[in-house]
C-alpha cells in the first residue's frame, strides 16, 4: 500500500490522497455543473421582451421611436398618443409582476402584463404578430388604469 493515500475510497474504487482537496462533484459525474446550481431559465419568449420595452416607453424611460421597427401602424399611433401621457409613470420605477400570454393561432401572440408601481397595480395588454420575414411585431396595445 502506497504511504500517500487514505485508507478513504471514493466511490468509484480510487484512492484519495491525504491532505489533497476532496472532488468537488459526485465519483462517476461527468458535466462540469455545480450541486445547488439553479438551472438557467430558459428563453421566455418574445412577449416578456415586448412587455418590458412597452413598460419603459410608457412609463417615460425611453422614447416612443425605439419600438418604431417593432410595431406595426396602427400600434405606432396608439403608443404615439399614449406615451406623453406616460401612464406608468411614477416617482417608483414600474416593474413587471408577472407576464403571460395566449396563441390563438400560428404566428399570433396575445400578451398581458401586470404593471406594479408601488402599491398600485395596472394591466397592460397587447398582441404581436410574426411576419413573413419570422419577426414578431406588435399589433395592438391596450392599458387598463391602475388601482390601489
Amino acid at each position: 500500500m502506497d504511504t500517500t493515500t487514505t485508507g478513504t475510497t471514493i466511490g468509484d474504487g480510487s484512492r484519495r490522497r491525504s491532505g489533497g482537496p476532496a472532488p468537488t462533484r459526485p465519483a462517476g459525474r461527468r458535466d462540469q455543473r455545480r450541486p445547488g446550481a439553479a438551472p438557467r431559465a430558459a428563453h421566455p419568449g418574445p412577449h416578456h421582451w415586448f412587455a418590458e420595452r412597452l413598460l419603459a416607453v410608457l412609463s417615460g424611460h425611453r422614447p416612443v421611436h425605439s419600438l418604431l421597427g417593432h410595431t406595426v401602424g396602427p400600434a405606432y399611433e396608439q403608443l404615439v398618443t399614449l406615451a406623453p401621457a406616460a401612464p406608468f409613470r411614477d416617482r417608483l420605477r414600474p416593474a413587471i409582476r408577472q407576464c403571460g400570454r395566449f396563441t390563438p393561432g400560428p404566428g399570433v401572440i396575445e400578451a398581458f402584463a401586470r404593471i406594479t408601481t408601488g402599491d398600485r397595480v395596472c394591466a397592460m395588454a397587447f398582441r404581436l404578430e410574426q411576419g413573413p420575414d419570422y419577426r414578431w411585431r406588435c399589433a395592438a396595445v391596450e392599458i387598463h388604469p391602475c388601482r390601489p
